[in-house]
């Protein structure tokens, strides 16, 4: 199986391959497939584990579209989806774009219903009899390998050219969509596609939707007011924590906060014994000196909010850094980056700060990386925490485009040469 361009298995086309006689190698390659189960050359993985799925739902490669959601439904739905508004910046983005290309604009939610399909006039006429109309599911469970559904299946940016397509009624067509999520939560909100003929089969149109997407997860992120103070722990990217609890935000000292992430951490309780391990690199510290400081946390937070016997929060307290941990745990790369402002603690030496801080950078970086994202990998890089990282840097040069590519390629470079010492 092939990857796509400059290794990328997420792009239709390796540079200078021959859209025509591609198209005939895939043909082959589904008709062996629909007849036998077997995948061969050249098809991608992702396109292959795709069909596979199809194949597993039973969908019929001769399968058509039905309209999920009749006019009236369709309008009110869209009314209160959430991508509606940014449906304006979408058409800013893409329009011009599709008019002029002979394309077409889709946007679908995150069940792969189609929701909003527009662009060049003729195009549209075509797609009518395909059912790439509003309101038609799109879902790979019912159409099969199609950009904006397997975008949503895969969360990811996908293209997907000529015969990859499940369905021979859409092998004429290619798609390149993005998934967009929602800018707090990372829920996964729908994807934008664009629509048309092989010359969207380019690495360029896939880098399109993702930078749009991008942008609409932004947008949506200015629109979205601004929730009220949460109660809870604030660690990552402060050198002291920010303990906020019933309108009360307290400002902690280093050890306070040290303590606090490490409770926060263990809700059941620690010992005295098991705090001074994760506290202190220095083991001949006296259980005195630990009982002090918590004798003045207990003081700073008020009455029955720290207890003893084991030492424990009286209550489950949010933590920042568990959050980001949920999302990465969930594959919600984006949301878990938009989550972390910087590593837990950065100057903290406490031996369970340390491997707290460790662990979480490492799960995040290692999130970002596996998700293949040009734009979350580059956000990552450029960080203050993320400038030396060898590891992201290969990445990021190996994924951006040609053109693109070599000031990644140059720090990564400089930074195999300084590790060689």
């Amino acid at each position: 199986m092939f990857p796509g361009a400059g290794g990328d298995p997420w792009v239709a086309l390796p540079p200078g391959t021959d859209p025509a006689e591609r198209q005939l190698q895939l043909r082959r390659a589904h008709r062996v497939f629909t007849a036998d189960g077997r995948v061969e050359a050249p098809v991608r993985p992702v396109v292959a584990a795709s069909w596979r799925r199809c194949a597993r739902a039973r969908v019929s490669p001769d399968s058509s579209a039905g309209v999920d959601l009749p006019e009236r439904e369709l309008r009110a739905y869209r009314e209160r989806h959430p991508l509606a508004p940014v449906m304006p910046l979408f058409r800013e983005l893409v329009g011009a774009f599709a008019a002029d290309g002979e394309h077409l604009l889709a946007v679908c939610d995150a069940q792969g219903r189609l929701l909003w399909v527009e662009g060049h006039a003729q195009t549209r006429r075509r797609a009518d009899g395909l059912g790439f109309v509003p309101g038609a599911c799109w879902a790979e469970s019912v159409m099969g390998t199609n950009a904006p559904g397997t975008a949503v299946a895969e969360d990811r940016p996908v293209q997907v050219f000529g015969a990859e397509h499940f369905s021979r009624r859409v092998h004429s067509w290619t798609c390149a969509a993005a998934p967009v999520h929602h800018p707090r939560t990372g829920r996964l909100l729908g994807a934008v596609d664009v629509t048309g003929g092989a010359g969207l089969a380019h690495p360029h149109s896939l880098a399109f939707v993702q930078a749009v997407a991008r942008a609409a997860e932004s947008q949506l992120a200015l629109l979205e007011p601004d929730p009220p103070a949460a109660d809870g722990l604030f660690a990552l990217g402060r050198e002291e924590a920010v303990f906020v609890s019933g309108g009360r935000r307290i400002q902690l000292g280093r050890r306070h906060s040290e303590i606090l992430v490490l409770l926060t951490r263990h809700p059941g309780g620690l010992s005295g014994d098991e705090l001074l391990i994760g506290l202190y690199e220095d083991e001949s510290v006296s259980p005195v000196t630990l009982r002090a400081e918590l004798s003045r946390l207990r003081a700073l937070l008020g009455p029955g909010t720290l207890l003893s016997r084991p030492y424990r929060l009286a209550a489950p307290v949010e933590a920042d850094f568990a959050a980001v941990g949920r999302h990465v745990a969930l594959g919600a790369a984006s949301a878990a980056l938009a989550g972390y402002p910087g590593p837990l603690l950065p100057s903290s030496s406490a031996p369970e700060i340390v491997r707290l801080r460790t662990r979480l950078a490492d799960q995040l970086r290692a999130a970002l990386i596996a998700r293949g994202d040009p734009g979350l990998l580059t956000d990552w890089a450029y960080s203050p925490w993320g400038e030396d990282d060898l590891e992201v840097w290969r990445a990021l040069a190996a994924l951006l485009p040609r053109e693109g590519r070599a000031a990644a390629l140059a720090r990564a470079h400089s930074l195999d040469a300084e590790l060689r010492g």
